[in-house]
């Protein structure tokens, strides 16, 4: 049976892709996307064939000129057998330099399969030792595995980022309390709404700008006495953590119902809504999904309480410029790998992530 072909673009639905997390093992850069996508660089998928990274970057480079070669052609048929049409054999990224460029889990497995059977180089013993390694787990899991993230649940990435962050900067001096560590009433809604904590999302950063000019502004120091610094560190994998030790503000735990009336009743209707505002333009999150936190954001009063008369928040109306992110996603966003009948990439980065 001929499978259905589905069109795969290099910019997986509507979200703007990056990292959640990379390692390189043995050589070999891997990482999964903020879309839950496996990937090699394209030195790392280089490494795994055994040849020369400008090798791979000729491919890649022309895809549209280089499929109708006898090489190209070779690895779309592959891909074609499996269902997938793709534009580009790597996600384009600004941020990126173009031998590091991502490289899908079933593309890495297309170009592995033509390098360890078909191409005429004189030594294919890499490329053929890697993909019988593929044939005991897939490269799919291989990645998530080498990157620490559960295969079956992608998602699950951004608790991680976030576990790992709490268990970093989880020693704040007794009599004080660190914005990062409160403002889990707004972390654990966008986390469960699909937004990928990593670091280009770093939601921390806004919230403590604001309070720390909330605090100076309104001489809360005078209240509750003086601000300290507290080293904050960011995981190994994030580009941050070659400052090292960050000087973090932590603030008297006096101050701590200020400052959560301060997150309810200010930052959460004006300065979050902005922040998600920016995030949907640069479509690190849909503009449905961050009307979905806002709305999960909004706290029940006590039946007893007499109603205030401040304006009532309309979360559907937060971003009428921002147009709802289309529906359509990739196979791949939506977890469903294509299926390989020989081993597949995919798997085999999965473990060593």
């Amino acid at each position: 049976m001929v499978n259905q072909i589905r069109s795969i673009s290099p910019r997986q639905g509507n979200l703007q892709l990056f990292p959640v997390k990379e390692v390189e093992v043995e050589g070999v850069a891997m990482g999964v996307l903020n879309d839950g996508t496996p990937y090699l660089t394209g030195r790392g998928l280089a490494e795994m064939c055994g040849v020369h990274h400008s090798v791979i970057q000729d491919i890649s480079s022309d895809w549209a000129s280089e499929r109708l070669k006898p090489r190209g052609k070779k690895i779309d048929t592959v891909l074609l057998d499996q269902g997938i049409d793709v534009d580009s054999l790597y996600i384009p990224s600004s941020e990126t330099k173009r031998d590091h460029y991502p490289y899908p889990d079933y593309v890495c497995m297309a170009i592995l399969e033509y390098y360890a059977f078909d191409a005429s180089q004189a030594n294919n013993a890499t490329a053929l030792r890697n993909y019988r390694l593929l044939a005991r787990q897939t490269l799919r899991e291989f990645i998530f595995r080498s990157v620490g993230i559960d295969p079956r649940n992608p998602v699950s990435g951004a608790w991680k980022c976030f576990q790992e962050r709490i268990i970093l900067n989880d020693k704040i001096p007794a009599g004080f309390f660190s914005v990062f560590r409160e403002m889990v009433d707004i972390t654990v809604p966008l986390i469960n709404a699909g937004f990928e904590l990593g670091p280009k999302t770093v939601p921390d950063i806004s919230v403590g700008t604001r309070w720390a000019n909330h605090w100076k502004r309104n001489n809360l120091s005078k209240k509750y006495g003086e601000i300290q610094k507290h080293p904050h560190v960011y995981p190994d994998w994030f580009p941050q953590s070659k400052a090292g030790k960050v000087p973090a503000n932590i603030y008297p735990e006096e101050a701590l119902g200020e400052f959560r009336r301060w997150l309810r009743e200010d930052y959460v209707p004006k300065g979050f809504k902005d922040y998600l505002a920016d995030k949907v333009q640069q479509k690190v999150i849909e503009n449905a999904k961050a009307i979905e936190v806002l709305e999960n954001l909004q706290r029940p009063e006590l039946p007893n309480k007499k109603n205030d008369q401040r304006p009532a928040t309309a979360p559907g109306f937060l971003f009428p410029t921002l147009p709802v992110a289309s529906q359509q996603v990739s196979c791949t966003a939506t977890g469903h790998h294509p299926t390989y009948p020989a081993p597949s990439l995919t798997q085999f980065v999965s473990r060593q992530l």
